[in-house]
């Protein structure tokens, strides 16, 4: 298995913090918007189950390059505003990895809130997409974390204001 982390400060309340990111509409706003590293394509994000927090399901599809995209994630760890932690379920279909975990934690700090994020995954099992998991994964996976701490941060961080 291979992690990945980032941290960030972000000007705002541990509570605030966490609401945001909670919303995976917003952390995973760059899946679901035409990008560069998504080859121009997009993935549609589906929410599976009514309840929040903790046994939320979610479920992203598309295609990427040609290629069908189609996961859900399940929230296994959910403890507001400290921590949320979520991984895929099932038979997933995503090109550079088979599975991953992702996590934040969020803690109080001077002047506001410091997130940890981090993504686990296992490479995929076919050899084509090993390759490219072998190529593209930390790639993907440093985009992915940016992504979502940065888009978090201009969401509310007070500096901004």
């Amino acid at each position: 298995m291979k992690t990945k982390s980032k941290n960030i400060h972000i000007r705002s309340t541990p509570e605030k913090v966490f609401a945001q990111m909670d919303d995976f509409s917003k952390t995973g706003m760059h899946m679901s918007q035409s990008s560069m590293m998504m080859m121009g394509s997009k993935l549609n994000l589906e929410q599976l189950s009514t309840n929040p927090g903790l046994g939320a399901s979610y479920r992203w599809s598309g295609k990427l390059m040609g290629m069908t995209m189609d996961f859900s994630e399940t929230v296994t760890k959910w403890q507001p505003p400290k921590l949320k932690e979520w991984e895929t379920v099932g038979e997933p279909k995503i090109i550079i990895m088979s599975w991953y975990r992702m996590r934040f934690e969020i803690t109080a700090a001077e002047n506001g809130t410091i997130v940890k994020i981090s993504i686990s995954y296992l490479p995929p099992k076919v050899w084509l997409y090993k390759i490219l998991s072998f190529f593209f994964a930390k790639l993907y996976c440093n985009w992915c974390l940016n992504n979502m701490l940065i888009d978090t941060k201009k969401s509310i961080d007070v500096g901004n204001l």
